[in-house]
């Protein structure tokens, strides 16, 4: 059996405005935008150079998923970007204005930092020190 792992949802409060802060600030790459009904949208993006796992941007509904947006993991660190080199991506987010929470610093498995994303979700920028691929 193969199985994959093809997309993650992030609920968010705004279609464009998440969109203008992954393509702007972070450089990730649209990978689809369609328009489902007048409300709704299949919104779809990855990192810069790999769509083999994408997050779906999905517009918060309810009252219930309002009150998730920027707290999907109860304050753990949600997502892990990992890079081929870190110094050249901490330094363009930094320029970029992305707000770190945590500096960077050498752990057992790589050089990582903490980030928030727009609505205060965490992020690692993770350089693993043995190959994952990336």
């Amino acid at each position: 059996m193969k199985q994959r792992l093809a997309s993650v949802t992030l609920v968010v409060k705004d279609y464009d405005e998440a969109l203008r802060f992954f393509l702007g600030k972070l450089s990730f790459e649209l990978v689809e935008d369609t328009k489902l009904t007048d409300q709704k949208r299949w919104v779809l993006i990855s990192p810069a150079g790999d769509n083999n796992c994408c997050i779906l941007l999905a517009k918060a509904v309810g009252e219930r998923q309002v009150a998730s947006i920027g707290n999907q993991t109860g304050g753990r660190v949600a997502f892990f970007l990992h890079t081929d080199n870190f110094w050249r991506d901490y330094e363009r987010l930094k320029k970029n204005d992305v707000h770190f929470i945590r500096p960077p610093e050498e752990q057992e498995y790589g050089t990582v930092a903490v980030f928030e994303d727009l609505y205060g979700n965490l992020w690692d920028l993770v350089q693993p020190k043995t190959s994952t691929n990336i």
